[in-house]
């Protein structure tokens, strides 16, 4: 396993199983990191509230982000992000249900490197793994 690390920000445990299985299937060499809301995201990121003893320095290559969260939602993570020089650079990727455009149109304006709308199958998200893998690791 590579010490890349991910940061995998998503709500709904049936897509957390469901996602974490399409990385294993398909041999993802990251450390993958679950964080079950925006908040958390913020607070993992930050290395404050209950992440507050982590070293700042082990960032993610990549936060896969939900858009719509309790507390905190996936855009306004993206927009933290893209406003702290620290983590400005990191790679992020939008895996959402959302159909509304202007969510993609906001996603791309605040720097989102892909977007997905969740897939129907297994096979899709494999694929999208596959992309994800392909961004980080040319």
């Amino acid at each position: 396993m590579s010490d890349k690390l991910v940061l995998f920000v998503e709500d709904n445990p049936d897509d957390v199983e469901l996602t974490l299985l399409a990385f294993q299937q398909e041999k993802f060499p990251y450390k993958v990191v679950v964080a079950k809301d925006g908040q958390e995201a913020l607070d993992f990121l930050f290395a404050q509230g209950e992440h507050s003893g982590r070293d700042r320095s082990e960032m993610p290559a990549l936060v896969i982000l939900d858009l719509k969260m309790p507390r905190v939602g996936g855009l306004e993570v993206l927009k933290a992000m893209r406003e702290d020089r620290w983590l400005s650079y990191i790679v992020a990727v939008i895996l959402t249900t959302s159909d509304e455009e202007r969510d993609h149109a906001e996603a791309e304006k605040l720097g989102a490197n892909l977007y997905f709308k969740k897939p129907m199958n297994f096979g899709e998200l494999c694929e999208i793994v596959r992309q994800i893998q392909r961004l980080i690791d040319p």
